[in-house]
C-alpha cells in the first residue's frame, strides 16, 4: 500500500519548499509584512521574533517543511502542534489572535511563495497557483480558521482587501527593522531589503519606501546562471550569515 502524503510527491509546492532560496525569498517577504501587519504586537507578546528573527524563521520552515514533505498524519500532527503553540499564547494573554491575523499569514504564505519561485525560475501556471492555494487552504481548514476563501479566485480578492485594510507602519515596525539589521549585519541587511522589493506587493512596498536597485536585479539575474552551472553554493556563501550555515543547507530537500 502505497504512502499518503498531506502534499502530492509530484507538487509544485514541493518544488518551491524543497529549495533554500526560494524560502529565503519567502521569509524576506513575510519579514516585511510581518512588520507591518496590524496585529504584530502578538510577535512582541513572546518576544522571539525581534530576540532572534533569524532563529525564528529556521523555526518556522522546520514546521512549514514538516507539513509540506512528510506523510500525512505527521503532517496534520504538526499542524496541530502549530494549533496548540498559538492557543497557549493566547491563553497567556488572556485574549484571543484575531481571525483576520490567522488569515494574513495563510495569505502571505500563498502570495510570497507563488512570488518567490516566480522571481527565481519562471512564471507558474494557473493549475499550479492552484495547487499552492489548495495546500494552505488545507492547513488552514485543519487550524479551524474562520472565514477562509474557496477558491484561488476568491482569495485574489480577499488578498487585496487585506493587504489594504490591515497594515500600517507603527513603532513596531520600525523597531523590527532595526533587528533585522542588527542581527544580518549592514551588507546582508541592504541585501533583504533588495530581495523584499523583488517579492512584494506594491502596498508594501509604498509602507516601507523600498526602492528596487537595478544592480540587485543584475544579481537575480547572475544566481539564475549560477545554479544552471551548480555554483550558485557559492553565491549564497557570499550573502548569508556564516553561523547559520548548517540550518540553511538543511533547507534544500530532495524532490522525489
Amino acid at each position: 500500500m502505497s504512502t499518503e502524503y498531506f502534499v502530492d510527491k509530484h507538487s509544485i509546492v514541493r518544488q518551491i519548499w524543497g529549495r533554500s532560496d526560494t524560502i529565503l525569498f519567502i521569509f524576506a517577504g513575510g519579514a516585511a509584512e510581518f512588520a507591518l501587519n496590524k496585529a504584530v504586537d502578538w510577535l512582541y507578546f513572546t518576544g522571539r521574533l525581534p530576540a532572534d528573527p533569524l532563529g525564528r524563521l529556521f523555526s518556522t520552515v522546520k514546521y512549514s517543511q514538516t507539513i509540506m514533505f512528510s506523510e500525512k498524519q505527521a503532517a496534520l500532527r504538526a499542524i496541530d502542534a502549530i494549533t496548540n503553540i498559538h492557543a497557549r499564547v493566547e491563553a497567556k494573554r488572556g485574549t484571543t489572535i484575531p481571525d483576520w491575523a490567522y488569515r494574513d499569514v495563510l495569505f502571505l504564505l500563498i502570495d510570497y511563495s507563488i512570488r518567490s519561485f516566480e522571481v527565481l525560475n519562471r512564471n507558474l501556471t494557473l493549475a499550479e497557483k492552484n495547487e499552492v492555494f489548495n495546500v494552505f487552504n488545507s492547513v488552514g481548514l485543519r487550524m479551524r480558521l474562520n472565514g477562509l476563501p474557496a477558491s484561488h479566485e476568491a482569495w485574489i480578492i480577499m488578498r487585496q482587501q487585506h493587504l489594504r485594510q490591515n497594515l500600517q507602519y507603527s513603532p513596531f515596525t520600525a523597531d523590527l527593522y532595526t533587528q533585522y539589521k542588527k542581527h544580518l549585519g549592514v551588507v546582508r541587511y541592504e541585501i533583504l531589503l533588495q530581495a523584499q522589493t523583488l517579492v512584494t506587493p506594491r502596498q508594501v512596498q509604498e509602507l516601507l519606501h523600498l526602492k528596487r536597485a537595478s544592480l540587485f536585479q543584475w544579481i537575480v539575474a547572475l544566481y539564475k546562471v549560477s545554479k544552471k552551472v551548480k555554483v550558485d553554493w557559492l553565491l549564497r556563501a557570499l550573502i548569508l550569515p556564516k553561523k547559520y550555515k548548517k540550518e540553511i543547507e538543511t533547507l534544500d530537500r530532495t524532490i522525489v
